[in-house]
């Protein structure tokens, strides 16, 4: 018999997070281009990049769980972050947006067909409305029809692409970068 569908929650990422999001980003450095990391992280590793991430400014990790819970937990089924674009203090008006799901989440571990990236980037993208931010950059790793579909489904305008700007799995992978206004 099927198990009852249950509520999708998107809200901040906490420190408990921590070893999931590492889990689910490991899944994309080991398995897929989607990120041009090459070695899988440790929690502890990965603890500066979530703490970089509050709960305001501009910088934000929004977190999607499965509304039951097991044990003292929900299962994370993805993720979404808005992070600096670049360093530089000229950039600070500018954010770097991407989503990452869980291999086992509905969607099958991308962006498509079950609404979890909608919903993480609704909120994202809410919570990011009253802060000094006024645009919003994606750089998705080619082909990636659903990471693309999502993007503009947001109103995200191609500008430009990369091409074998990365190498991994013994090619070179295109990157399109896209933008949206905020």
């Amino acid at each position: 018999m099927p198990s009852e569908p249950t509520e999708v929650q998107v809200r901040s990422g906490v420190e408990g997070d921590l070893d999931a999001l590492t889990g689910i980003y490991n899944h994309y450095v080991r398995e897929t281009p989607i990120t041009f990391d090459t070695a899988p992280f440790t929690p502890e590793e990965r603890r500066p990049w979530l703490l970089s991430h509050p709960e305001d400014g501009p910088y934000r990790l929004k977190v999607a769980v499965d509304g039951t819970f097991q044990g003292n937990s929900q299962r994370i089924l993805g993720y979404a972050t808005s992070s600096p674009y670049r360093a530089k203090p000229a950039y600070s008006t500018s954010v770097e947006v991407t989503i990452y799901l869980a291999p086992d989440s509905p969607g099958g571990g991308t962006p498509s067909g079950r609404g979890i990236g909608t919903l993480l980037y609704k909120a994202l993208f809410a919570s990011l409305a009253d802060e000094d931010v006024h645009r919003a950059y994606a750089g998705i790793a080619q082909p990636n029809e659903a990471s693309t579909r999502l993007h503009e489904r947001f109103g995200f305008r191609p500008v430009g692409t990369y091409r074998e700007v990365g190498r991994k799995f013994g090619r070179y992978w295109d990157v399109a970068w896209y933008e949206k206004e905020l």
